[in-house]
């Protein structure tokens, strides 16, 4: 009896002891996962390849160049409009496409809205598909340049101005501009909305 009571003594203990292990193991997985979008923004800045100081800051344009620009009239190029969120927001493009010629100056609004029950700040990563059309993507104004803080239900219209360079190869008839918005941790208190005018 004396050894059953030991060996279910010893058990209990044993459980115990795991799942204090498996706490502590979860409680790590959180935290990191936590840090992720921090740790991720650090890295690239220390490095230099975060997207936003180096290739979109490359490709900033102003209206001053684009005036000097011909346009292209013999071909026209689609530009088709993506929005992914990484975060219960709505995030979407007022309209899927445009049809634009090179060297034309076009706009296109982006609609935001925090549905969120509670102050947060957020930023936006663009990509660009094909690859090689980021070099003849030019933008003059982004929201994807500066990261905003929006309050509780606080809704938003934000400009992207572009111009595609008539330099872009032949072949590439569609361009596709993706943002996918994702929540800056631990700056909803801290930031204040910075107002965004076009700068035309």
């Amino acid at each position: 009896m004396n050894q059953r009571w030991n060996l279910g003594s010893a058990l209990r203990r044993d459980n115990l002891q795991m799942l204090g292990k498996l706490g502590v193991i979860v409680a790590l997985m959180f935290g990191f996962a936590y840090s992720l979008v921090p740790l991720y923004n650090a890295i690239c800045t220390a490095l230099g390849i975060n997207v936003l100081s180096m290739s979109e800051r490359q490709h900033v344009v102003r209206a001053e160049d684009v005036r000097n620009t011909q346009v292209d009239y013999s071909r026209k190029i689609t530009i088709e409009f993506d929005a992914n969120s990484r975060g219960p927001w709505e995030f979407k493009p007022a309209v899927n496409h445009l049809e634009v010629h090179p060297g034309e100056l076009a706009t296109v609004m982006y609609e935001f809205r925090n549905v969120q029950p509670r102050v947060m700040a957020a930023q936006a990563i663009p990509s660009y598909a094909p690859k090689q059309a980021t070099a003849h993507f030019n933008k003059l104004e982004c929201f994807c340049f500066n990261e905003y803080t929006l309050q509780p239900g606080e809704q938003k219209s934000w400009p992207v101005v572009f111009v595609v360079d008539p330099k872009l190869p032949k072949d590439v008839k569609t361009i596709t501009l993706s943002y996918t918005f994702f929540e800056v941790a631990g700056k909803g208190q801290k930031q204040a909305l910075a107002p965004l005018e076009p700068k035309l």
